[in-house]
């Protein structure tokens, strides 16, 4: 009896950590999926917190660490993740690095999908393709689409996302958003 009892215990237990982690599953993912672009990348999904402390604008984060990004809504909850990219450790082309600046800053000027750089490629002096654009540094650096982001650096500086995520980010993130890029 004692045996069947414990047996009964186990077999609770083991549904009960079942069906925890079935909910987890379903809870870490962005509303909507987190996957702007469908095609099944959800990176960022289990990075980012599902909330953070509200601040009454609109908040992305961008970590270099996990190659990902994520959207914060004005209450602080987490609307989308998804992969990014940032800038090289040193870029050849320019003789420095090319990290992308850490700290908090604010989207001061977007662009439409035709938005282009107006630096690079420095051999013609600008042209490179920078899809739906917000430019959140002085120096240039904006959040933009390309059509390649890998699990590595390879930008100027800029922190790259799919196009379909830019666009996304592009009318989910007005003038005047917060952006925070964590330290490398």
């Amino acid at each position: 009896m004692r045996n069947i009892i414990m047996y009964r215990k186990i077999y609770f237990v083991c549904f009960v950590m079942l069906f925890g982690l079935a909910g987890c599953v379903h809870t870490i993912r962005a509303p909507f999926g987190s996957d702007p672009d469908g095609d099944g990348d959800a990176k960022g999904a289990v990075h980012f917190a599902l909330t953070r402390p509200a601040t009454g604008r609109r908040v992305f984060i961008y970590d270099p660490t996990a190659h990902a990004w994520a959207a914060y809504d004005e209450s602080g909850n987490r609307k989308n993740t998804g992969r990014a990219s940032g800038g090289k450790p040193y870029c050849p082309d320019i003789g420095r690095s090319c990290r992308t600046t850490i700290g908090q800053y604010r989207i001061f000027k977007k662009g439409d999908s035709s938005c282009v750089s107006s630096q690079y490629p420095v051999a013609t002096h600008g042209g490179a393709p920078m899809p739906y654009c917000m430019y959140f540094h002085p120096k240039g650096y904006a959040i933009h689409g390309t059509a390649n982001v890998p699990d590595f650096y390879n930008s100027h500086g800029c922190i790259g996302v799919t196009e379909p995520a830019a666009e996304w980010l592009h009318d989910f993130l007005p003038i005047g958003s917060t952006v925070l890029v964590r330290h490398y």
